[in-house]
C-alpha cells in the first residue's frame, strides 16, 4: 500500500469522526427541547490506551457504555493483531 493512501484514509476518517461528533451534539440539542420532564441521561468513556474511563448519569447508561467500550477494545486488539501479521 502507498503511503499516500493511507494517509488519505486516515485524514478521511478524522473528518467522518468530526462528522459524526458534531451530529451527535445537534442531535441532543434538539432532542433536549423535546423532552418536557426535564430530565437527560447521558454518557462518556474516555479510553486511553486498553483503559476506559466511564463516567455517566444512571447505571443504564454507563452499563451501555462499557459494553460499548469493551467491544471498542476487543475490536481494537483483534485489528492491531491482524494488522501485525500482515507486517
Amino acid at each position: 500500500m502507498s503511503d499516500q493512501w493511507l494517509w488519505s484514509v486516515g485524514l478521511t476518517l478524522v473528518f467522518v469522526g468530526f462528522a459524526l461528533a458534531f451530529v451527535a451534539v445537534v442531535l441532543l440539542f434538539l432532542k433536549g427541547f423535546k423532552n418536557k420532564e426535564g430530565k437527560v441521561r447521558g454518557g462518556g468513556a474516555v479510553i486511553i490506551g486498553p483503559i476506559p474511563i466511564i463516567f455517566g448519569t444512571d447505571k443504564e447508561s454507563v452499563k451501555i457504555i462499557l459494553v460499548l467500550s469493551i467491544i471498542l477494545i476487543a475490536l481494537l486488539l483483534v485489528l492491531t493483531v491482524l494488522w501485525s501479521n500482515i507486517l
